[in-house]
This record gives C-alpha cells, structure tokens and sequence, in this order.
C-alpha cells in the first residue's frame, strides 16, 4: 500500500465547495502582487474553466457512494446555500445534515434509488464473501453483516434519509482522521518484517558469511544517510527551492500568494494533500534514488507522507484537510516558518523501539507455533479419513462379492429345473410304481425298520395317505399285506383313476 500515493482528503467537502470558490479565486488572482517574471522559464498555466472538476479518490470503500451523493446534492440550491453558510463544525456535527428535509422531490427520488443500490452492492460482497468461505449453505444474516457499514442506516435500506447523510459525513470524517495513525502502524509492522527476515537470514548462514552480511548491511545504512541536507518542510527554505528549480524564478523575490497560485493546480484555491506532496519531490529526491540497492520506495513515499502530515498540522487550522490561501499566508508569517527546526528522516527516527521488535517477534513465533499445530491437525484429519476411505472402500468390495455370489446361486438353481422340464421320465421298471406327489418313502427316515418286500404287484397310496407300517415297526407284514392294490398296471389308470383326488395325474 506504501509504493502508491494516497490522497485521503475530505472529497465531499471539497467538491461542494468548488461553485462558491471559484469567484474567490478571481479576487484573489486580481489582488495578487504583481512581479516580474520570465515568461520564458515559465510555462503559462492551461485554462481549466471549461474542464470539468475530477473528484480524487478518497480511498475510502464507499467513495463512490460518498462522492455520487455529494454530486447530487449539489445540484439543490437550498442545500448548497446552506453548506456555503455552515462551519466545518458543525458540518461535522451534523447540522447540516437536517437540511435534507428541504432538499427538492426530485433529489431525494435520486437519493432513494442511489441507497438502494449501494445497500444491494453490499449484499453482493458480503454473499461472494460467504461463497468464499464455504458457506454457501449457510443462511446469510444480511441484517447483522450490514452493521459493519456504519456509513448508513442498514435497517431502512429504501430510503435515503438525515440519519444517511449524518452516518456518512460522520463515518467520512472520522475514517479520514484515523487514516495517518494507521498508516503509521502498517509502516512500523513494514519495518519490523523487513528486520525480522534479515535476522532470520543471517541464522541461515555459517560464521564467515553472516560477518560479510553485516558488514554489507552497515555499508549500505551510512550510503543511504549520506545525502544532501533535506529543508524542513513547508519551511521558507523549502518552499523558495522549489521558486527556484521548480518554477524558474529569482528566490529573492519569492512571494507566498504567488507562489500558492502557482502550484493551485485546479484552481480551487486550495492546497490538497496531492498538491502538498508534489511540493516536497525536490527534497526526497535528495535521499532516494531508485537505482540505488540502499534506498527503499517504500519508505521515500512514507517520507513524503510524513512531510504531508507534519504541514497539514502546522498550517490547517480548521482541520478540514485543506489548506486555503489565508491559512497559508498567516503560516507564512511564523517564527517556524522563517527559522524551521532541523527534519529529522526516517533513518534518524527509527520507526519502532527494540521493545516493540521484540514484541514482534514473539507474535510471529506464536502465530507459526498456531500454524504448525493446525497443520498438524489437518494431517490427522486427513489420515483419519483416509482409513475411513479405505474401510468404505473394502466395505464396497464385499458387498460386490456377495451380489455376484447370489447371482451365480440364481443361475444355478434356475438351470437344474430348466433340464427336468426338459427330460422324459424314464419308465419304471419291474412292478414298482413311485408314491404320488408329497409323499415319502418313510422306511428311509427308520433305518432299524426292515420291511418285507411287497407280493405281486404294488400300487401307490391315494394323495394323503401314508403306508403305517413304516411307522409302526410292530405292525405285522400280513396287513401290509392286505392294503395293496389289484396287480395290474392297466387296470390302475381303467379302474383306480377316478379315485385319486382333484388335482392328481395317474402316474404311468
């Protein structure tokens, strides 16, 4: 984020006020001294009336939202009246955002639609954030996810009310201020990971290598410390380098208001912070040189960031992250101005102490101890499902098996009945004739019980009918005897087949 140049300005304050500067602008041009310059050194400023103001991005996440609500709102005379009247103050402690009940029908419609479709663009993030994370079916609390947008009023998301225009020069206003203290924390972690992996590289190498590094390392620390002396920014010498080599003008006859008209580049008149950060490139180039192996980018855009921030603190009084033409002359009237302090650079004023690297480091020892460990875990994890796979997998194997085994007992047992309904029954021989259907030969199932062979010819038993002396071991053989049938074969399919039951086929 460091190797690009942040414009964080109060965009909505800026932009409402261009309609009402620019008349401004012509006085002050027209009281400005008149001088001599060579108009050969200096190139004439482009006529920007008929170009359409850009607005800069903020870099704030709704600076869309903030800047299409601006534009809108300016376009109602009531509203932009009432914000030419009102001090920043009370700008920010929202009186100006009651004016919105008397802003025209047709702004509000605007308004309306513009909120309903920021909120739906919120509502997207925070579902493509959910899909990201694995949740996609997870019921989604828009509700609650939208409170962390506190720059307006999540629980009406229809309408674009006083508490939206409130929430959002309030939230504006307090992201913008605390942006130089973050920055300042995510440069100070830049410095201690930067350091933290030189030390981690020295542990890698043997005794002779590591004191060649070091060596090095102090080399280029005095390489880079040695440069010109750097003017104190914002400072009279500071400003009179740039007359001089920027603009081509005598510095002696540097004058401020001339000087601020020159390097209003829009002509709003007004410093931003983009234009104040241009004015300090002559003395960065003093310290860094991207050619150079010792001088890091990341650190010259803090120092220009730095420098921004030490005049923005000096010279805006009224903290609107402006600097107006009568804040700059009344700024160039003071004793630091004439007589600055000597600047101090990064390199003189180290960006973190060994209390806060020490700190640091243990953090990142924790932060690797909790990955090694979650790690772990996930490995155990995994193993622990791939004998569940495996167990599944031998599970699948046996039951194929045991399908194809019941398939082949189908296939047996359908073939033996297909060849007895394909076969003739073979003629028995001698006067033997088999019992009719669902009857047993019970002398099989009584191996102590010999049974004398039948006289003459023997004939089956009617169906439900059992031959007792094989139950009754006792049973003398003359009965037995006495129950056989008439000995003709003929004569039982003549005689005996209308005795035998419903159902029953004489068998031949």
């Amino acid at each position: 984020m460091f190797d690009r140049d942040f414009d964080f300005k109060m965009s909505w304050k800026w932009v409402l006020h261009t309609s009402c500067l620019a008349f401004l602008v012509q006085l002050l041009c027209l009281d400005a001294v008149p001088i001599s310059v060579d108009k050969t050194k200096v190139n004439q400023p482009e006529d920007k009336s008929s170009e359409p103001q850009q607005n800069v991005d903020t870099g704030l996440h709704y600076d869309r939202y903030l800047r299409e609500v601006i534009d809108f709102l300016e376009k109602d005379q009531h509203f932009r009246d009432k914000l030419h009247n009102t001090d920043m103050e009370d700008i920010k402690m929202g009186k100006l955002a009651k004016e919105l009940d008397f802003v025209s029908h047709h702004v509000r419609t605007q308004l309306d639609e513009l909120k309903r479709q920021e909120v739906s663009r919120l509502r997207t993030l925070i579902k493509a954030k959910q899909d990201i994370e694995g949740g996609n079916d997870m019921a989604v609390d828009h509700q609650a996810l939208l409170k962390q947008f506190e720059y307006l009023n999540h629980m009406n998301p229809h309408t674009f009310e006083v508490e939206d225009l409130d929430r959002l020069i309030k939230s504006a206003t307090s992201d913008l201020e605390n942006y130089d203290k973050a920055r300042h924390e995510e440069f100070k972690k830049y410095e201690m990971t930067k350091e933290h992996d030189r030390r981690e590289h020295l542990k890698t190498l043997d005794e002779d290598r590591r004191k060649k590094e070091e060596e090095h390392y102090e080399e280029m620390k005095k390489k880079h410390a040695d440069h010109p002396k750097v003017n104190h920014p914002g400072s009279q010498n500071q400003f009179k380098e740039v007359w001089e080599e920027a603009d081509g003008l005598d510095p002696e006859e540097f004058d401020p208001k001339t000087f601020f008209n020159l390097h209003d580049s829009n002509g709003d008149g007004f410093f931003d912070e983009q234009e104040l950060e241009a004015l300090f490139t002559k003395e960065l180039e003093k310290i860094y040189d991207p050619t150079n192996e010792e001088d890091d980018m990341v650190e010259m855009e803090e120092e220009r960031l730095r420098m921004r921030e030490h005049v923005m603190n000096e010279v805006d009084t009224n903290k609107d992250r402006l600097v107006s033409l009568e804040e700059f002359l009344v700024a160039t009237k003071k004793k630091e101005f004439l007589e600055p302090d000597s600047w101090e650079t990064l390199e003189q004023n180290q960006a973190y102490t060994e209390e806060e690297m020490r700190e640091f480091e243990e953090h990142l020892a924790q932060q690797e101890e909790d990955l090694h460990q979650r790690a772990s875990d996930l490995q155990k994890q995994r193993e622990e499902l791939e004998k569940q796979q495996e167990q599944l997998n031998a599970q699948k194997a046996e039951f194929q098996q045991a399908v194809e085994h019941m398939e082949k007992l189908k296939i047996q047992n359908v073939e033996p009945a297909s060849e007895i309904q394909g076969n003739e029954i073979a003629e028995p021989q001698g006067e033997y004739h088999p019992l009719p259907p669902g009857h047993q030969d019970m002398s099989q199932n009584h191996p102590g019980n010999e049974i004398a062979e039948p006289q003459g010819e023997y004939h089956p038993l009617p169906p439900g009918h059992q031959d007792m002396s094989q139950n009754h071991p006792g049973m003398k053989q003359e009965n037995h005897e006495q129950n056989q049938i008439p000995n003709s074969n003929q004569d039982l399919s003549q005689t005996r087949l209308q005795d035998l039951p419903p159902g029953h086929q004489a068998v031949p």
